[in-house]
């Protein structure tokens, strides 16, 4: 690899920042595009990232490349994918028409389909899905803070090996899987706590010391453990525990819980949901690309999955609302 090689970020909000900004700083050459209002505080402040072991990286506006668009006449190296999953066929068509044929995008997003997506918006490219199992919250312009720990995981791909030691040199261990879509179930498995939080409006560690909250996202769990089954698909275990002990942990009384899942609350008092700062913000949520996939499976093998329905109806009605809801109002609406 070139050391002039470089990546192209697309879709520079708290995911792509991180990834973008730890690589910047190792020495590879980033392009990152983004919404004019992150570009604003990133030309302003500068990036600083920040992360729960106190570590603290700070790079200059003078030496970001930011832009609201592909830029033209570049041909990175790579791509990262980081764009919310509703906009993931818009942005493929404009990498499409801007870089050359064959550039390879890792699709570093939540939920299952948004690397076939991808790829059918924009055939041209050499597309491969990716996995980030950590929570990074944008906490001020140009400020990002990563809460939670968790490496890499990427499909196996010829390309990505060269890529490795320069991930792990920028602290992003990078693995790749042959069978990444057990690893994106056991991440999505987790994900079904974001509407939890977001409805909840607490920081995810007090979130999950709450029994009620947790009681929620163990019937999600719970629910969607039951359609993985049938689908025949088996989840990787991406925490501590094992995915079908979860829903048992999570149920457990307070005391007991924070010393069986000790590790499992190792989050940053700063900590929240992505989907949180959306409802914070009045954007579109990401819940058709965590939820939304649960629905889809479920309806493909025949199951049923009203939990999971319930939840999603209950953010999408919140921009109506906007008033946060307690554990045990939330256990009321999902039928608990």
């Amino acid at each position: 690899m070139k050391p002039a090689d470089s990546v192209l970020v697309m879709g520079a909000g708290s995911i792509g920042c991180w990834l973008g900004g730890r690589l910047q700083a190792q020495g590879t050459p980033v392009h990152l595009v983004g919404r004019p209002r992150v570009l604003q505080g990133l030309s302003q402040h500068g990036l600083t990232l920040t992360d729960r072991d106190g570590g603290k990286l700070m790079l200059p506006a003078s030496q970001l490349s930011l832009h609201t668009a592909v830029p033209s006449g570049v041909a990175p190296a790579l791509v990262l994918l980081c764009v919310k999953s509703q906009a993931t066929a818009r942005a493929a068509e404009e990498l499409a028409a801007a870089l050359p044929r064959g550039t390879l995008v890792v699709s570093m997003q939540n939920g299952i389909r948004n690397a076939a997506v991808a790829r059918a918006a924009a055939p041209s490219l050499d597309i491969v899905p990716g996995m980030v199992p950590f929570n990074v919250a944008e906490i001020g312009p140009g400020q990002f803070h990563r809460g939670t720990t968790g490496d890499l995981a990427v499909q196996a791909h010829a390309t990505l090996a060269s890529w490795v030691p320069r991930f792990q040199q920028a602290g992003l261990p990078l693995h790749q899987h042959d069978d990444l879509l057990a690893v994106q179930w056991g991440k999505l498995l987790l994900n079904l706590n974001n509407a939890v939080n977001a409805l909840s409006g607490l920081p995810l560690r007090q979130q999950l010391l709450d029994r009620d909250f947790r009681e929620c996202t163990a019937a999600l769990i719970a629910e969607t453990l039951v359609v993985l089954k049938k689908a025949g698909i088996q989840p990787a275990a991406m925490s501590p525990l094992p995915p079908k002990r979860l829903p048992g942990v999570l149920r457990l009384p307070t005391p007991v819980f924070r010393l069986v899942a000790s590790r499992m609350l190792r989050i940053d008092r700063q900590a929240r949901s992505s989907m949180a700062d959306d409802l914070a913000r009045g954007r579109t949520t990401e819940i058709d690309a965590i939820q939304g996939e649960v629905l889809r499976l479920a309806s493909s093998v025949g199951a049923m999955a009203m939990i999971n329905t319930r939840i999603s109806e209950l953010i999408r009605a919140w921009p109506d609302h906007r008033q946060a809801i307690s554990g045990r109002g939330l256990r009321a609406a999902l039928g608990l």
